[in-house]
């Protein structure tokens, strides 16, 4: 059932007792699906990786409630966190869950089917990957089809999550996802991109922009050298444009729209004027998020300047308190910085 070695791996001791008295939803209201067809009970597959099913073998009806979902469950119940990743998982980290109730339906969907994107970040990926023939593409649109089939026969609300490993717009796997999800009142969307191609594409998908509860985009600097340094083959022009499209939309849809920025050694002093930058395209959020380790640098200490060891660790916290300060305000576009300083948010105990 348990994959001893694959926690091993991931230096997670499943023997622990976390104490922890909030129950995470997310073990019991999401499933998470990624390119090998592999089904998670979490949001993330580092958080908690051991998969519950396979929906290349399984339907996800049948996936759903397995033995092993239900064992994982217990963790949560029980209070251990056991087979969570205390090293990883945000919210563990942060201390933060929503309020959980019993929750008996897959509310969130969450699809990282497609690693596809037309950019090669530095800290997510070393070249760039994109996929639109071959046997790889054809196993991962039959994976899109298990999904739309299982969403054609939904009874309850639940919100379909894309862009958690490639990037929506630019995949042509998530594009034919989109074009062919049934239209159907009990679907919501939510989208992680870096918005690029948003303007272009979203004129296709009217059932789907018109149940869009959240946009997400995540962009890695506010001045053109910045941005254009950290998120390779992004135009600042083109992003701009891009903004300024889903400020108007947000207007007439009302979806939320966050913005995602991975503070690193490049970019920190710039998190007060993205802060700036997301106030004035009027998102409802800015996280700065700190860089996570996905071993793409080959030093990667080097990147991670929230390290006190960095060299310019000291002029990182000067920006910092700045923000801090800017937390507090009650006003404009609400900051969120719950890794960067994850002691403040430490209250599930």
């Amino acid at each position: 059932m348990i994959n001893q070695r694959l926690f091993d791996w991931y230096n997670i001791n499943t023997s622990k007792n976390l104490n922890i008295r909030k129950r995470c939803s997310r073990p019991f209201d999401t499933i998470l699906i990624d390119k090998n067809g592999s089904c998670y009970a979490c949001e993330c597959t580092s958080w908690l990786p051991q998969s519950i099913g396979n929906l290349q073998l399984k339907s996800l009806d049948d996936i759903v409630g397995s033995t092993t979902h239900e064992h994982l469950q217990e963790s949560i119940l029980d209070g251990t966190y056991r087979y969570c990743n205390e090293n990883q998982c945000a919210y563990i980290k942060a201390g933060w869950w929503e309020e959980s109730v019993a929750v008996t339906n897959i509310e969130h969907l969450r699809l990282a089917i497609d690693d596809s994107c037309n950019l090669r970040c530095p800290s997510c990926r070393t070249k760039l990957i994109f996929h639109k023939e071959g046997s790889q593409f054809k196993k991962r649109i039959e994976l899109a089809d298990k999904i739309n089939d299982w969403l054609r026969n939904l009874i309850h609300p639940c919100t379909v999550h894309i862009g958690s490993d490639g990037d929506p717009f630019a995949s042509h796997v998530y594009r034919y996802f989109m074009e062919h999800t049934p239209q159907s009142s009990m679907i919501r969307y939510s989208f992680q991109t870096n918005a690029l191609l948003f303007e272009e594409f979203y004129p296709k998908i009217p059932h789907v922009i018109k149940n869009l509860t959240e946009l997400g985009v995540s962009i890695d600097g506010a001045s053109k050298d910045t941005y254009e340094a950290l998120r390779l083959g992004g135009s600042w022009n083109k992003i701009n444009k891009n903004l300024e499209c889903i400020s108007k939309l947000k207007q007439q849809y009302g979806f939320r729209f966050i913005m995602h920025f991975i503070v690193q050694e490049k970019n920190f002093h710039e998190m007060m004027p993205m802060i700036e930058l997301a106030e004035r395209v009027n998102a409802d959020r800015i996280w700065l998020i700190r860089i996570q380790n996905w071993n793409t640098f080959d030093n990667f200490n080097s990147q991670d300047v929230c390290n006190p060891a960095h060299a310019k660790h000291n002029i990182y916290q000067k920006h910092l308190k700045q923000v801090i300060e800017r937390t507090t305000s009650n006003t404009g576009t609400r900051v969120e910085i719950p890794t960067l300083v994850p002691k403040s948010y430490m209250t599930f105990k």
